[in-house]
């Protein structure tokens, strides 16, 4: 069966410049996918039906797979199937009138202004690489970075003496960013005093490196973290995401605009911001209080 399989992929890489990683997941999906429908005998795309995709869907439900995944999943097989339909290698789309599953809501969790502090502090001076992740810290909750735009960071996207830096975020859409006081001090302690000894003669331009001058990469950075979280005695998880999302909600609760969250944060739609405007109990009694008049 011909499934014009690397077809798709190259429209994801080229047309809507997905991200290697985004890549990478939509080709997992489709794979399993493919392999269960050849298993059922299917032998042409135009043999898919609706029956087909329900079933799948219940054989990852059977093998215990989270709903997300379960919901990401469907995603990548509703496009493909699109896809194959807008190039007319099929003549019927049979996710038309499917119901995507769904996902379960859940808040982001949020670390408090005092934790994110005595994670910083955690890290102990004697450390070899204090300034570095003292750094890496400071800029995934002052500048809400995704881990993936922290690992990309390279020096001509610093511009330190105009307080902001350059990010190139999801679908290579750039945005800037101001970096806080805080951070600034930590990054260039960092680069006069740490970097240097790091990067040997890789000549590496990123700006976080290992101490073997390799890049650091998302796997790295989530040890970091937890490294230090774990020293600072917290117990709850925390990830680089969770910094991003406290970031966003000591904004919204500082009085922060939406759309400048939005903005800062590198949302294409407003409704995936949306979510952070969970206040915590305690600020939204604080605001009741201060501003209603029955309160």
């Amino acid at each position: 069966m011909d499934t014009h399989f690397q077809d798709y992929l190259t429209m994801l890489r080229v047309e809507r410049n997905v991200s290697p990683r985004t890549l990478e997941a939509y080709q997992r999906d489709l794979k399993q996918y493919l392999s269960f429908i050849l298993d059922k005998g299917v032998t042409a795309l135009t043999d898919i039906s609706q029956m087909h995709i329900r079933e799948y869907i219940r054989n990852l439900n059977e093998k215990g797979l989270a709903a997300s995944s379960i919901a990401r999943n469907f995603s990548s097989i509703r496009s493909y199937h699109k896809f194959l339909s807008a190039e007319q290698y099929v003549n019927e789309n049979p996710t038309l009138v499917l119901t995507s599953p769904k996902a379960p809501k859940k808040l982001p969790d949020v670390l408090m202004e005092e934790e994110i502090s005595a994670i910083i502090n955690a890290v102990v001076d004697s450390s070899q690489f204090r300034w570095r992740d003292k750094a890496i810290i400071e800029m995934l909750y002052s500048c809400g970075l995704r881990v993936s735009e922290l690992c990309d960071l390279s020096l001509n996207n610093l511009y330190l003496d105009d307080d902001m830096i350059r990010i190139m975020g999801k679908g290579s859409k750039e945005r800037l960013l101001p970096i806080g006081g805080q951070a600034k001090q930590f990054l260039n302690q960092y680069l006069i005093h740490s970097r240097p000894g790091f990067q040997k003669d890789k000549g590496s331009s990123s700006v976080f490196l290992s101490r073997n001058g390799n890049p650091l990469t998302r796997a790295m950075i989530n040890n970091i973290l937890n490294k230090w979280v774990q020293t600072a005695g917290i117990t709850k998880p925390v990830s680089p995401h969770t910094l991003r999302h406290s970031f966003a909600t000591h904004l919204l609760e500082g009085g922060a605009d939406l759309r400048f969250v939005q903005a800062l944060l590198g949302h294409s739609d407003i409704s995936t911001t949306q979510i952070y405007t969970h206040l915590d109990k305690h600020h939204l009694k604080e605001v009741y209080q201060t501003h209603h008049p029955r309160s």
